[in-house]
C-alpha cells in the first residue's frame, strides 16, 4: 500500500510580523532598481499582497526564515506596512510554489482586465497596479477587437506579442485564422513574423483590399513576390499535413521490419559482404528514434 502523501505547508495561511521575517538574501540595488520590482512594489501599493510570502516555521527565537517573496517583503517595508499573509512551510528548503506555473498569457490578461473593468475597478487603478500606462490598459481590453474567434482559439495561451493584433486587424477573419495556424505551427508569436504575413498576403485577403498594402522597407515588387512564395509554402504546408500522419505511420513500420532484419545474422553478414553500404543505411534508419532534430 502506498503511503499518504504529506503536504509540506500549513492550510491556513496566517498573519506575520514583518519583523519576524528573515530575507534568505540580501536586496542588492540594481534589483531595487530593475522594472519587476518597480511593478511589484506598485502593485503592493495599489492593490495589497495577492500572493502570500511563503516562509519556514519559526524558529526558537520566534523568527520566520522567508523561503519565496524577497522583492514583497522589501515592497512592505518601504511601504511601512507592519504584517503580512504568509503561507507557513513544514520544510526550510527555498523552494517555490508555482515557480513552473507559466506567465499569464496575452489573451488572459486581456480577459482579466476586462473582468476587472466590468466590476467596476478604474483603469487607473489598474495601470498602477501592473505599473503600465493607463492608455496601454484600455488597449489591452481592446485588444480582441475586430479578431476572428478561430485565431483567438489558436493564440488564446501563447506568449503572443500584443502588437500582432493590430496587424490580424488588417486581415480578413479566413486570413487571421491561417495566420495563427502559420504562427502555432512555427512557435512564433513576434509582430515581425506577423508583418511578413502581412506583407506576403493576397491583396484580397486583407480588411480593405481597396486600399494599397504598404510594409515598411518593403517595395510594391517585393510584395509581389512574397505573395506568391506565400500561397507556394502554404500549399506545401497543407499537402504535408495532409500526408505527415501517413509517412510517419509507414517510417515506423519500415523502421520495426528493418530492425527485425538486422537481427538477422546471417542476413547482416551477407548485406557486410556484398552490400555494406545498404546495411550502413538499415541501421541509421533504425537507430533514428524520433524525427525531432534534436
Amino acid at each position: 500500500m502506498s503511503k499518504p502523501v504529506r503536504i509540506s505547508f500549513e492550510r491556513e495561511a496566517r498573519e506575520v510580523p514583518l519583523d519576524s521575517i528573515l530575507p534568505l538574501r540580501p536586496m542588492t540595488k540594481r534589483i531595487i532598481d530593475s522594472k519587476r520590482y518597480e511593478r511589484i512594489a506598485t502593485s503592493v501599493g495599489a492593490v495589497g499582497v495577492i500572493e502570500p510570502l511563503v516562509v519556514a516555521k519559526a524558529a526558537r527565537d520566534g523568527r520566520h526564515m522567508l523561503l519565496d517573496g524577497h522583492l514583497r517583503l522589501h515592497a512592505l517595508r518601504e511601504q511601512n506596512i507592519g504584517s503580512t499573509l504568509c503561507i507557513i512551510s513544514d520544510d526550510d528548503e527555498a523552494f517555490t510554489y508555482n515557480k513552473r506555473v507559466n506567465r499569464l498569457a496575452t489573451v488572459q490578461e486581456h480577459y482579466m482586465i476586462s473582468r476587472a473593468i466590468d466590476r467596476g475597478v478604474p483603469p487607473a487603478m489598474i495601470a498602477k497596479a501592473l505599473g503600465i500606462d493607463e492608455k496601454v490598459v484600455l488597449h489591452r481590453r481592446n485588444l480582441l477587437d475586430g479578431i476572428a474567434p478561430g485565431a483567438v482559439e489558436l493564440l488564446k495561451n501563447r506568449p503572443i506579442n500584443p502588437h500582432v493584433f493590430n496587424i490580424l486587424r488588417k486581415m480578413k477573419p479566413l486570413k487571421q485564422t491561417e495566420t495563427a495556424e502559420l504562427m502555432v505551427a512555427m512557435n512564433n508569436f513576434t509582430a515581425t513574423y506577423a508583418k511578413a504575413i502581412l506583407a506576403a498576403s493576397k491583396q484580397t485577403d486583407l480588411a480593405k483590399p481597396d486600399r494599397p498594402k504598404t510594409v515598411s522597407g518593403l517595395t510594391s515588387e517585393q510584395m509581389a513576390r512574397m505573395e506568391r512564395e506565400m500561397e507556394s509554402l502554404t500549399k506545401d504546408y497543407q499537402a504535408l499535413e495532409v500526408t505527415f500522419g501517413d509517412d510517419v505511420l509507414q517510417l515506423v513500420l519500415a523502421s520495426r521490419y528493418l530492425g527485425r532484419l538486422i537481427q538477422n545474422t546471417k542476413i547482416v553478414g551477407y548485406l557486410e559482404e556484398r552490400y555494406p553500404e545498404i546495411i550502413v543505411e538499415f541501421r541509421t534508419i533504425v537507430s533514428a528514434t524520433s524525427l525531432d532534430p534534436n
